[in-house]
């Protein structure tokens, strides 16, 4: 068979985050070991994860534990003068205490230096749930008990939680992404994987010896569809990637390809040439009607839906190169969206809906680029070589991408602002097409 479906099948993890700029400029934060209290040591030390999210969101740049002042397990024990001197923000202190087989009481406080130096804390709050007196510069503080296999997601939790106190916008540590990995000297060269946002517990969703592409995630984070050639012809399947049932979507003469769900779940965008030229389409997945959205003799392909599902982006060389352009869902009105550059390709809209990703070509390099929609700046915020790909974090403050490095195909990391800048290469194989999933 063409292909092999694989559950639950784990390998050790292709890609690990090697940080290439950005770090220097970030908030200084302290995650301080967590305290262990038993006689079996869990094997994932929880402050290292949260640390390492916090670092790779470019938005923090916590400092080592040999630079740290002092230890604290809680709030009670810091010498706030001590850290006010090192210049941090906030410190994340916890307790790990074993309390019984294979289960874990996990607490942790994240408290505010500043308020803390200050003398700040004489009202009520409520934190994790309970009414505090006198703790105001404790901005969380939780006890979860979970089981040994728990530590890594529940770091990711924490991340989250610190990542919006201090931010005052949603944590995206416990997304996943999907990405085809190329292995050529393989027998099923072509690999549909899915893993943690930072690479981990890596799980081979489906193993082709035809290629695959365009992955997409539903907006439930429960299934993807994406492209295959098993059939010697492009196809769009839909797959359960926790029961791996997998169905097929489209199977049309000749180009299948581009999936992109609606943002209520209920409708698939596609690009379709079973009339002759390449157009996009949406399809309810339900009945499988199909709404024709364009009809232009270039071709018109990649569309990507606006958050509230109302217009649709996709890549149109109706005049001339490449370019962006919007059609309206219920009336079909299409417009222009982009002039700047020789090109533009594979655009997204930002989850605000205010801005617009894209790869943008300008004097024969491809790089990622975000336009604001409504004065139109664009402003170019990779310099790497050959971006394709583009796909945004679901709080909106990440792009992951594909890129070459060296003369591999690796996925990248850029902050929305540009500051921030990260590779994921892959121990081996060439990634590409990446797609971050939604919250989950």
């Amino acid at each position: 068979m063409a292909f092999a479906l694989v559950l639950s099948a784990k390998s050790y993890a292709s890609l690990e985050i090697v940080i290439t700029d950005g770090v220097d400029s970030a908030r200084p934060v302290a995650i301080v070991p967590f305290k262990f209290e038993g006689t079996t040591m869990p094997n994932q030390r929880i402050a290292d994860i949260v640390s390492a999210d916090l670092m790779r969101s470019g938005k923090f740049n916590p400092i080592a534990a040999t630079r740290m002042p002092q230890q604290p397990t809680n709030s009670k024990e810091i010498d706030y003068q001590r850290w006010m001197k090192q210049g941090v923000e906030a410190v994340v202190t916890g307790t790990i205490r074993e309390v019984g087989m294979n289960r874990y009481a996990v607490r942790f406080e994240l408290v505010d230096v500043f308020k803390g130096a200050s003398g700040a804390g004489s009202s009520s709050a409520i934190i994790g749930g309970q009414l505090t007196t006198g703790l105001t510069h404790v901005l969380d503080a939780r006890e979860t008990t979970i089981n040994g296999d728990q530590f890594r997601q529940y770091a990711h939790r924490i991340s989250d939680i610190v990542y919006e106190k201090l931010t005052g916008e949603r944590g995206a540590f416990l997304t996943k992404i999907a990405y085809v990995l190329v292995r050529d000297k393989a027998d099923f060269r072509y690999q549909l994987v899915v893993a943690d946002y930072d690479g981990e517990n890596e799980q081979v969703l489906l193993r082709a010896k035809e290629p695959l592409m365009s992955p997409a995630w539903s907006p439930d984070g429960t299934k993807l569809a994406y492209v295959t050639f098993e059939k010697r012809q492009s196809q769009i399947y839909i797959q359960d990637i926790y029961t791996g049932r997998r169905s097929i979507l489209t199977s049309f003469k000749g180009i299948n390809s581009a999936p992109k769900w609606s943002p209520d779940g209920r409708k698939m965008a596609m690009v379709l040439s079973k009339d002759g030229n390449a157009e996009v389409y949406v399809m309810d997945i339900a009945t499988k009607a199909l709404t024709k959205l364009t009809n232009h003799r270039r071709i018109d392909t990649e569309p990507s839906w606006s958050p509230d599902g109302s217009k649709i982006v996709f890549s149109s060389e109706r005049g001339g190169n490449p370019q962006i352009y919007s059609v309206n869902v219920a009336s079909g009105v299409t417009e222009r969206v982009t002039f700047e550059g020789e090109m533009n390709l594979a655009a997204s809209y930002t989850p605000d809906g205010l801005g617009i990703v894209m790869v943008n070509r300008t004097n024969g390099q491809y790089n990622i680029a975000r336009m604001d929609v409504e004065s139109r700046y664009m402003q170019v915020l990779t310099r790497t070589y050959l971006d394709e790909s583009p796909s945004i974090a679901p709080n909106g403050s990440m792009i992951i991408y594909s890129t070459l490095y060296g003369s591999s195909q690796v996925l990248a990391l850029v902050s929305m602002d540009g500051r921030f800048k990260a590779r994921l290469p892959a121990t081996n194989g060439r990634v590409k097409s990446p797609a971050w999933s939604p919250f989950l």
